[in-house]
């Protein structure tokens, strides 16, 4: 799926280039010389004739019939030097451990970057801000803000999470770790209404207060303080903090087609429901170029834009619509701004929740629906109100959310039917297939230097070969050798709206993973919706192609998160592990896995028919 050289994509390395083989000789396609990593051990991948022994620093490794290798070895902090030989050829390649343990500083003085907050910050009054720096141990660490000082105090053992990654390889249990040199320190800053001071950790400091009617009240930058056998010097962070006031917040409205919104000011947490363009929100908190919205979720500022001189966005909610369509249903929400909303999905039902919304709702008309059995309706919070369709089917066929001026639109497709010819069941449904990587992006690179993107698209149109003959309508995200970023690739499951998308991939692992031995098909999902027809392929081709399961994961990969149809993304087996690699490339093995995908389709369809029926 992903690995060798260049783009990082969940957490795993990407080539950007595929070496090609001339002729019968030894050849070590990952890691390239000079490899870097902070791994505590590394693979090396390659191939050489079969003939003979391959000794990596005077060790003979396993290799399969075809002569591909993937053994694994340890790595000391700093460099490593790999010899691989070969009857009269030979490589040498040097891998470089990096540290992952900050450096103490030397002598009187901070470490580098290591002052935090980093970034400009904005919080409410009341909220707790926190500050840290890494110095010399057995040192006095304070921060000067606004005429107060706050201490910073050594920091106990601490537990250090596992990566997301670490689930793909069995390893994400978290660790202890101490970080000699850590201090941190938080305080909280109130604004009084009654008078013009401001109040730290329950003391006065000099400034206005932050009346709901006054601009925010910048306390400036923040100034460390470190103190070593009687010596004393002071270095300024690179953070400013602000203190918001509370009747005078900015009004933040998406520009972006789907605001990506999460749960903290970075790419490293969690996504939540994306916000329709057009979405406003009240701005409750800034991280560098994060906005924290009043209903919790976090957003770049990149993809909002400000309402000079708006009100806070609150709006209450009456009648709802309901128009039959001849392949969906949509629900109409009129409402007098268009706000922040989330989505939650269940076996049998869809849950819209709007934010900053009050319910003056008395009269919906929902006909007998060929999807939903009914609606349900509760103001479960003040602004926060929660529709609930219940469904007559547990499956369910993908969503969209948009709004029209102020009326935001949700449609649910219905669920497809399947031909009544026996020999073309597909007949009349759409089937989105995507062929991983493609053009520069190689994707994963088997011992031979053969990429990802080539096996990707045979499949892919193996696969697509046998769905037509079954009667579906099938559109492939590309056809060729050419990149398709992402962000199309995206675009277009919403834009086609099919039945269900694929994703379809080869695997590889981050360099603390077991190439030589990790093997599998291995299915990844996102939306409640695609969950059963993840579990149902991944299971049907394990037992039909008598293949090894590599495991099914949620997960919040690019090709996974489109609601707009089921999408899966499968991993139909390892590019690196040596013998694996033999199976996916044989073109015969090729055809057979086309068709037990094809059939798997069909099978899932059947059973998503009768699923749950009410």
């Amino acid at each position: 799926m992903k690995k060798l050289l260049g783009l990082v994509i969940l957490g795993f390395i990407v080539t950007s280039s595929v070496i090609a083989l001339a002729g019968p000789s030894l050849l070590v396609v990952y890691p390239q010389n000079n490899h870097q990593t902070s791994s505590e051990k590394i693979f090396l991948i390659g191939t050489a004739p079969a003939n003979g022994q391959v000794l990596i620093n005077g060790k003979t490794i396993n290799r399969s019939q075809a002569g591909h290798f993937a053994p694994s070895f340890p790595l000391q902090l700093g460099e490593n030097l790999f010899t691989v030989r070969h009857q009269n050829q030979q490589l040498k390649i040097q891998v470089t451990r990096l540290a992952t343990q900050p450096e103490l500083p030397q002598g009187l003085a901070f470490a580098k970057d290591s002052l935090i907050p980093a970034a400009d910050i904005a919080r409410l009054p009341g909220e707790l801000i926190c500050f840290s720096a890494i110095a010399p141990p057995n040192a006095n660490v304070s921060v000067n803000l606004a005429n107060k000082t706050i201490s910073l105090a050594p920091q106990p053992q601490q537990v250090s999470l596992p990566s997301n990654s670490a689930a793909l390889i069995g390893n994400n249990q978290p660790t202890a770790q101490s970080i000699p040199g850590k201090y941190e320190g938080c305080s909280i800053l109130q604004a009084s209404e009654s008078d013009s001071v401001n109040v730290i950790d329950g003391k006065q400091i000099s400034g206005a207060a932050v009346p709901n009617n006054q601009p925010n009240l910048d306390l400036g930058t923040p100034e460390f303080q470190l103190t070593l056998n009687g010596q004393t010097i002071t270095q300024p962070g690179t953070g400013k903090i602000q203190i918001l006031s509370p009747g005078n917040l900015e009004i933040a409205e998406v520009v972006a087609d789907a605001g990506v919104a999460r749960t903290g000011p970075s790419t490293d947490f969690s996504r939540l429901t994306p916000l329709p363009k057009g979405t406003q929100a009240s701005i409750t908190g800034r991280d560098s170029e994060w906005l924290r919205l009043d209903y919790g979720g976090w957003i770049n500022s990149k993809e909002t834009r400000v309402l000079p001189g708006a009100i806070p966005p609150r709006t209450t909610i009456r009648s709802v619509g309901y128009r039959r369509l001849p392949h969906a249903t949509e629900i109409v929400f009129p409402l007098q701004v268009p706000v922040p909303l989330s989505v939650q999905q269940s076996n049998d039902s869809f849950t819209l929740t709007l934010y900053n919304t009050t319910a003056q709702t008395d009269t919906i008309r929902l006909d007998d629906d060929p999807l939903i059995s009914r609606l349900d309706w509760q103001q479960v919070a003040p602004g926060q109100a929660k529709y609930t369709f219940n469904l007559k089917k547990s499956q369910q066929w993908g969503y969209k959310l948009k709004y029209e001026n102020t009326s935001l639109i949700l449609t649910l497709p219905h669920a497809p039917t399947m031909g009544r010819e026996r020999q073309k069941p597909l007949s009349g449904i759409k089937i989105l297939l995507d062929p991983g990587h493609g053009g520069a992006e190689s994707g994963a690179v088997g011992p031979t230097g053969y990429p990802e993107k080539a096996v990707n698209l045979v499949v892919s149109k193996l696969f697509r070969n046998e769905l037509v003959k079954l009667g579906a309508t099938v559109v492939m995200t590309r056809d060729t050798d050419v990149a398709v970023s992402l962000g199309d690739r995206m675009a277009m499951i919403d834009r086609e709206a099919p039945a269900m998308a694929f994703s379809i991939h080869y695997n590889a692992l981050p360099d603390s993973g077991d190439a030589e031995n990790t093997k599998g098909i291995g299915t990844f999902w996102y939306h409640p919706q695609a969950h059963s027809l993840a579990i149902f392929m991944h299971n049907y081709l394990v037992k039909q192609l008598n293949r090894p399961s590599y495991g099914v994961f949620w997960n919040n990969l690019a090709l996974t998160r489109p609601h707009a149809a089921p999408s899966v993304l499968l991993e139909l087996g390892f590019m690196i592990n040596p013998q694996e690699f033999e199976w996916l490339t044989n073109s015969q093995e090729q055809q057979k896995l086309a068709q037990t995908l094809a059939k798997g389709v069909v099978e899932w369809v059947k059973s998503s028919q009768t699923r749950g029926s009410v």
